[in-house]
């Protein structure tokens, strides 16, 4: 591949800039979900649906984009992905119903869904490019860009902005600023082999990889949406106290992310991953024995640092599979992500109605030890590095 990008416009920045864009719109749009709560009179069973909505998007839109990375470039097709993504937030704000809303948040989660296969496959190429394990830096950079998204949704609030301005304005300055980054010229890797089911799904080694991102996933979706619930009902923390759960396991995971392109080039893929399994399962067992908050709190500390660097680990190898196109396997790999992502908290619910809370976090002290037990699947192909 080729790099003709000069001055301030890097392979890195441009890769970069992409992480921030998905992530900025995606808190842009988070920020603002209890305005639509409000606007259409929401229950929690209405936006649990409207999420899914969004969550099978993205699942859908997986094959399609992992054959057009691999067809036409993964750094031309992120580009126009980009775009449509942007325009997706808008039509966000601009539904007039409940019916309209869910249509765009299937196209908002399929954009969103889409790109996340096309950047990673791109910042593949940037990091056998650089010949630096950098694929934690980009991730951690996509929880920047979601806590700018946030951030603008605070400002607009407090401004009084209704929904539409926000997105309309917010959107429209992220994707431009970062688009202006991202327009170099750059030779993505191409292939016209046709084919692809029409699900991705990992066969073979690139199965084993899945299973670890899904272990993953499913721990990071339980701390999203039970970690606060947890720590109210488990060690009696106020409503206020309990968001500092989430709080810590979010800077855990962006620090370990920036830190972790120095973690993988010493210890190498499998080591970090072993590591990051043992962290997990650690940060679990805190939690799981935790009597009061200020227990519990290392616990979500180790759990970041413990997920923080899996799913990145585990896209790096699948792009450089010896036998499937970069694209196919990264979006084979998400979909097993995304579904640990969108089932893990349900099953998480499920076995609490039947135990505990606290019984039904012991699931996820047994998929970090699957992490652990699984790590040298992460581990690169002979000669990819």
């Amino acid at each position: 591949m080729a790099e003709l990008g000069a001055g301030w416009r890097t392979p890195r920045r441009a890769v970069t800039a992409m992480f921030v864009l998905n992530g900025a719109l995606f808190g842009i749009w988070a920020s603002r979900i209890p305005a639509f709560v409000d606007r259409f009179g929401l229950s929690s069973d209405a936006l649990g649906l409207l999420l899914l909505c969004l969550g099978g998007g993205a699942i859908l839109s997986f094959p399609m984009a992992g054959r057009l990375s691999d067809r036409l470039g993964a750094a031309q097709i992120t580009r126009w992905i980009a775009l449509a993504y942007g325009i997706g937030l808008v039509l966000l704000g601009l539904a007039p119903n409940v019916g309209l809303l869910a249509v765009a948040l299937l196209f908002f989660g399929a954009a969103h869904g889409a790109m996340d296969v096309t950047m990673n496959a791109w910042a593949a190429e940037v990091e056998r490019h650089l010949a630096r394990p950098i694929m934690p830096v980009f991730h951690a950079m996509w929880s920047l860009g979601a806590g700018i998204g946030a951030a603008s949704g605070y400002g607009a609030i407090h401004a009084g902005l209704p929904v539409l301005p926000h997105f309309a304005i917010a959107g429209t300055l992220v994707t431009v600023i970062c688009l202006g980054f991202a327009t170099l010229a750059w030779d993505s890797d191409r292939s016209d082999v046709p084919g692809g089911s029409v699900f991705a799904i990992p066969k073979g080694v690139l199965a084993l990889v899945g299973l670890i991102a899904l272990c993953a996933a499913v721990g990071e979706g339980a701390m999203a949406d039970w970690s606060a619930v947890f720590l109210v009902s488990e060690t009696g923390a106020s409503e206020a106290k309990a968001t500092l759960g989430y709080t810590v396991f979010s800077a855990a995971m962006v620090t370990a992310r920036l830190l972790g392109s120095a973690v993988v080039t010493r210890l190498g893929a499998a080591r970090a991953a072993r590591l990051s399994g043992v962290s997990a399962f650690l940060g679990v067992s805190t939690l799981l024995a935790a009597p009061s908050l200020a227990v519990a709190v290392p616990g979500f500390v180790l759990m970041g640092f413990g997920y923080a660097l899996i799913a990145p680990l585990a896209f790096s190898r699948a792009a450089a599979d010896p036998h499937v196109r970069p694209g196919r396997a990264i979006a084979s790999v998400a979909t097993l992500g995304y579904g640990g992502m969108l089932m893990g908290p349900p099953l998480i619910g499920f076995l609490a109605d039947a135990t505990s809370l606290r019984t039904a976090f012991t699931l996820l002290a047994v998929l970090a030890a699957a992490i652990a037990v699984l790590a040298p699947c992460l581990r690169p192909p002979e000669g990819r590095g």
